[in-house]
């Protein structure tokens, strides 16, 4: 079975603390939750959790949905922005199968990443790194005013920008991700075809800003 890995990396930095960990937590769990009622996504998608404050850590390998369990998440720390990013690579490269001449491996790995703020590390050398991997679509979330959409834009096409790291607006964006998780599933176990942009998402609620 060709399986969708999905990866979320997470900003868990002390500027994180408070309501806006909070509402990552929710976030996650509305995102497992929905993503568990559509047939598709069940069948298709395997979800990682990587979280960076001074380090980066994978708190979830690739994990089919309907055996995940909510990872404990704090915030305190640095941004290890290049270190997840380094992380990310490795992780893609040993845990997604890859399509060789006798079979077709998983499909191209989605990655969502959000920051509130700027890399406190070494971030080019993380992106050299994950730069070497394929990956099929990567969401770039910037949350609140404080994160660097100048970096993001190196790191993928796609960035948005929330207007606040509040929980309301939080939780939009994990929602909206559950549906582009969705749809992308349904393409690819229907269709057979990986999405290639923002273009064939849902459109962003009005919190999510795509920074242009």
């Amino acid at each position: 079975m060709r399986r969708l890995p999905v990866y979320l990396l997470l900003d868990t930095s002390g500027s994180m603390s408070g309501e806006p960990i909070e509402a990552v937590k929710n976030g996650v769990q509305v995102l497992i939750s929905t993503l568990r009622s559509d047939p598709y996504a069940l069948e298709t998608a395997y979800l990682s959790v990587i979280t960076f404050d001074s380090s980066a850590r994978q708190l979830v390998p690739l994990t089919e949905l309907s055996m995940f369990q909510m990872p404990g998440i704090q915030a305190s720390g640095a941004t290890a922005f290049g270190e997840a990013l380094s992380l990310l690579a490795n992780k893609i490269s040993i845990e997604v199968t890859k399509t060789t001449a006798e079979e077709k491996g998983d499909w191209k790995p989605i990655v969502f990443l959000m920051t509130d703020g700027g890399p406190t590390d070494n971030w080019q050398q993380g992106l050299a790194d994950f730069k070497k991997q394929k990956v099929g679509m990567v969401v770039a979330c910037a949350a609140g005013q404080g994160a660097d959409t100048n970096i993001l834009k190196q790191v993928s096409e796609i960035v948005v920008q929330l207007d606040t790291a509040d929980s309301a607006t939080i939780k939009a964006f994990f929602k909206w991700v559950s549906a582009s998780i969705s749809t992308t599933s349904t393409k690819v176990e229907t269709g057979g075809k990986e999405i290639s942009g923002l273009n064939e998402l849902p459109p962003p609620p009005p919190e999510v800003n795509i920074v242009v």
